[in-house]
C-alpha cells in the first residue's frame, strides 16, 4: 500500500547524490510507489498542539544536474503523513534537538525514523560510550589538566568537539606535540560543550570502516582510507572508499549493540569501526548506503524500506 513520505532535510539541492544515502532512501521510495514530500528544518512549527510544515511533493531521478522536481509549498499537518524520515545533518545543536521534541508528539502514530526520542537521547559519541568495552579509551571533559593526563597515560590521542560532524575539527596530537595548551585554548572559545578525547588508534590508516545496521542487523559496510597527510576518513575530505568485508570482531561488536539498537527504535545506523574498536555510533543521519550498493554489497536503501513497511 503506497505511503505518504515527507523528508526532513538540508534542501534536496544541496546533496550530492553519488552519495548521498537521503537521496538513495528517496529514490527507493518513489520506486516503490510511496509519494515523497520535502520539508527543511526551518519550516517545521508548532502551532496549538499540531506539529505542520510547508512541504513540497517530490520527484527525484538519478541524474546529475537533474536530481529533483518540486511542487508547490503547502501548508501540512505532519500526523497526515505515515513516515517522516529525519534526514537532515547535524551539527547536533539545540535547533536540531528542538526539532526532535516536535517530531515526538506525532510519533509512532506517525512514524518517525529514527525515533526522535531516542536520536535526541543518544548523541553519536555518548551513546558508544555504553560499551566501554568495545571502544578505545576515551575522555570526556572541558578540563585541560584532565586533557594532559590522559596523553601522558595513553601517549598519541585524537581530540575532536563532542558534537561535530562529517571530520570537521578533529585533530591528531602526538604524545610530544606542544600544541595542546593552544589547541584546548581554542576549543573552549569555540564550543561550550565538552570535548572528547580517544587514544590514538594507529589501525586508522588501514581505514576507518562504516558498518550498516538495519533494525540493529548489521546488513553492509566499506571502507574508508584516510588520505596520506591526514587522520580523517570522511570521504568528502579526502577519504577513499573501498569494498571490505565484516570481520569475526566487527560482527561480535553488532551483535552486541543490536538489542539496544532495536530496543531506541533505530531502523537506520551507522557505526564507525577502527581496527578492534568501535568509535561512533551514527543515529541522526547516517550515511554509506550508495557506497556499499556501488562496491557490490546489499541494497540497503531496499532493505530500509522493507523494515518501514513492516512497522506500517
Amino acid at each position: 500500500m503506497p505511503l505518504s513520505v515527507a523528508v526532513q532535510m538540508d534542501h534536496v539541492r544541496t546533496v550530492n547524490i553519488s552519495g548521498d544515502t537521503t537521496f538513495a532512501l528517496s529514490l527507493e521510495a518513489q520506486r516503490r510507489g510511496h509519494r515523497l514530500y520535502h520539508y527543511t528544518p526551518d519550516r517545521l512549527s508548532q502551532e496549538n498542539g499540531r506539529i505542520v510544515a510547508r512541504v513540497e511533493e517530490m520527484q527525484v531521478r538519478d541524474i546529475k544536474g537533474d536530481h529533483y522536481s518540486l511542487g508547490e509549498p503547502v501548508r501540512t499537518d505532519l500526523s497526515e503523513m505515515d513516515v517522516i524520515l529525519l534526514r537532515q545533518d547535524p551539527p547536533f545543536d539545540m535547533n536540531y534537538i528542538t526539532t526532535t521534541h516536535m517530531l515526538e508528539r506525532i510519533h509512532p502514530k506517525t512514524l518517525v525514523v529514527n525515533d526522535p526520542a531516542w536520536v535526541r537521547n543518544s548523541p553519536e559519541k555518548i551513546f558508544v560510550t555504553e560499551f566501554p568495552d568495545l571502544m578505545p579509551e576515551t575522555l570526556i571533559t572541558r578540563d585541560p589538566e584532565e586533557v594532559a593526563a590522559f596523553r601522558k597515560a595513553h601517549g598519541d590521542i585524537i581530540i575532536k568537539p563532542l558534537y561535530g560532524n562529517g571530520g570537521a575539527g578533529i585533530f591528531h596530537l602526538k604524545d610530544d606535540d606542544r600544541n595542546l595548551a593552544s589547541l584546548l585554548e581554542m576549543f573552549t572559545q569555540m564550543f561550550r560543550e565538552p570535548f572528547i578525547v580517544q587514544r590514538y588508534l594507529k589501525d586508522v590508516r588501514k581505514g576507518d570502516k562504516r558498518i550498516i545496521l538495519i533494525d540493529g542487523e548489521a546488513v553492509g559496510a566499506i571502507n574508508r582510507v584516510p588520505a596520506e597527510h591526514d587522520s580523517r576518513s570522511n570521504m568528502h575530505v579526502g577519504g577513499r572508499a573501498e569494498a571490505t568485508e565484516l570481520t569475526k570482531r566487527e560482527r561480535e561488536i553488532c551483535e552486541r549493540i543490536g538489542p539496544s539498537l532495536k530496543a531506541r527504535g533505530f531502523i537506520l545506523v551507522g557505526i564507525d569501526v577502527i581496527g578492534d574498536y568501535m568509535t561512533e555510533i551514527n543515529v541522526t543521519s547516517p550515511t554509506g548506503v550508495r557506497e556499499v550498493k556501488r562496491f557490490g554489497g546489499a541494497d540497503i536503501a531496499s532493505l530500509f524500506w522493507d523494515a518501514v513497511e513492516g512497522k506500517r
